[in-house]
């Protein structure tokens, strides 16, 4: 059974956001860190993992992703503040 995962990067707290969908999480991280994510996580260097949700179905997955962007942003830093407070780049926390 394959793990989906949305996620949001930021540049810094509070700073610009974007939601991603993958079915390799640590790889795709790691690639928006290396710089080989897509043109808007290079342009604004957006390399710190703030947040995070698992699903075991690829199409909630997607839906959830859908729904993400779609959310004021105020929505967002809110759900981020809620998982993760201090905002810590939660990268090194992936494979413990």
């Amino acid at each position: 059974m394959k793990n989906y995962y949305v996620y949001v990067l930021t540049n810094r707290p509070f700073g610009s956001l974007y939601v991603g969908v993958t079915n390799d999480f640590a790889r795709r991280v790691f690639d928006h860190r290396s710089g080989l994510g897509g043109a808007f996580t290079q342009k604004y260097r957006l390399k710190r993992l703030v947040y995070y949700e698992w699903f075991d179905d690829a199409l909630a997955a997607i839906q959830r992703e859908k729904t993400l962007k779609r959310w004021l942003r105020r929505w967002k830093l809110t759900a981020i503040n809620n998982f993760n407070p201090n905002w810590d780049d939660l990268y090194e926390t992936l494979n413990q």
